[in-house]
């Protein structure tokens, strides 16, 4: 039989670092299998193959954690706005499930059912609706008997803790996530206070993932720790950022900016980046640190490698990656191989190539949040109406700006 692994508080509890993975919706989206805007996650059913593989790739790289492809994989959202799948959340979080534990027992990794904001928070929906939307979800993790719950992607406090009420009834450990910076939640409540407020209603991990690079990211989680150790709780701590650089971002985070999401790329962090970012969060005392969108594969082992001699371990893809770049000395060209060094890449700044690019953009800032009449949901297509009106709420935030 083959050794039962160690769970998630007994390797957090023990000071080991756990890795996590990246951002599936980003990643399988570039490779054709989501599309953007609805970010739903059907290709669990669709295409379960391009899922495994990423799976794969991100254990290879380093991932202690499989997390189940469910983001906005609830009945509220896979019919929002038009969409007509054909399929349930239920198809999809056991779709979804039976892969994470298919790769996870392909090494040392754990399963982590996740569930997300939803719609009906947004439009208003009550307490015990919303709270219905999450029972349905972990009715699935249950069955599938997944490792722990991750309650992620929150921007509003209140709607996270009513997912970790409704995880905890599970008996699982259960990590929440709010994707905000250090001006905290929507409607202005600190990180702190978010915090303390996720660990009484039951959170044993807390942190943030989304919205925000990593740097920004890491001192959020700071501010949290400060936070929960003021009001003498307990919790440990995590962070799964973007991969973008957003230093012009304000508390709505990358999806205010112009280039959300098709332009981003110029804003990607090289795994030199990573490195710096992994130490960072380390050193704050973070230790579950994965990414969220933007990550690939090789982002994640740069933080493993990063942090190889705190967990013991280099990761199976390193294999095929020389530590700072020492592969460059088989390069065939003298320039190359003179890159082959640590201090070359720790101190490279890299250029964008682009002559005329700004280096910062000015994020369209609408104030919008949960409660006002424009982030009302509903389950027919968006119309020519509606459509006339953002745009002309867009000019607004323009000339505005």
């Amino acid at each position: 039989m083959a050794p039962v692994k160690k769970g998630i508080l007994e390797r957090l509890n023990a000071g080991e670092v756990v890795i996590g993975d990246g951002g599936f919706v980003f990643a399988l989206e570039k490779r054709g299998y989501v599309k953007a805007g609805p970010w739903t996650p059907e290709a669990a059913v669709t295409h379960p193959e391009a899922v495994r593989q990423l799976h794969r790739e991100f254990l290879r790289a380093g991932s202690n954690v499989m997390q189940t492809f469910t983001f906005y994989a609830s009945d509220d959202k896979l019919e929002n706005r038009g969409q007509n799948l054909r399929l349930t959340g239920v198809q999809i979080n056991e779709a979804a499930c039976d892969l994470a534990r298919e790769v996870a027992n392909e090494g040392d990794a754990l399963v982590a059912g996740g569930v997300c904001q939803t719609p009906s928070y947004l439009s208003c929906k009550s307490e015990v609706e919303v709270k219905a939307v999450f029972k349905k979800q972990l009715e699935v993790f249950m069955k599938k008997n997944v490792d722990f719950m991750i309650a992620e992607y929150f921007e509003h406090v209140e709607e996270a803790e009513w997912a970790v009420h409704v995880m905890k009834t599970s008996g699982k450990p259960v990590a929440a996530c709010m994707c905000i910076g250090p001006q905290g939640d929507m409607h202005g409540i600190s990180p702190g206070e978010c915090a303390v407020r996720l660990v009484k209603a039951g959170a044993q991990i807390v942190g943030v993932n989304c919205h925000f690079d990593p740097m920004t990211c890491v001192e959020a989680v700071r501010l949290m720790k400060e936070g929960v150790e003021k009001a003498g709780l307990k919790a440990h701590y995590m962070v799964q950022p973007l991969a973008y650089h957003t230093p012009d971002c304000n508390c709505q985070g990358f999806i205010d900016l112009p280039e959300f999401p098709f332009g981003l790329e110029p804003r990607i962090l090289t795994r030199w980046d990573m490195h710096k970012y992994a130490r960072e969060a380390y050193k704050v005392g973070i230790r579950f640190i994965g990414g969220c969108c933007g990550f690939e594969p090789y982002h994640i082992r740069a933080v493993a490698e990063e942090l190889a001699t705190e967990r013991g371990i280099v990761p199976p893809g390193s294999e095929k990656h020389g530590m700072w770049g020492s592969g460059l000395e088989m390069h065939t060209k003298p320039w190359v191989r003179a890159r082959a060094r640590r201090d070359y890449w720790e101190n490279l700044m890299p250029a964008s190539g682009r002559p005329q690019c700004a280096s910062m953009s000015t994020p369209e800032g609408w104030g919008v949040t949960k409660g006002h009449v424009d982030l009302l949901q509903h389950k027919e297509a968006t119309s020519s109406q509606e459509m006339k009106h953002v745009l002309d709420m867009q000019k607004k935030a323009k000339s505005s700006a």
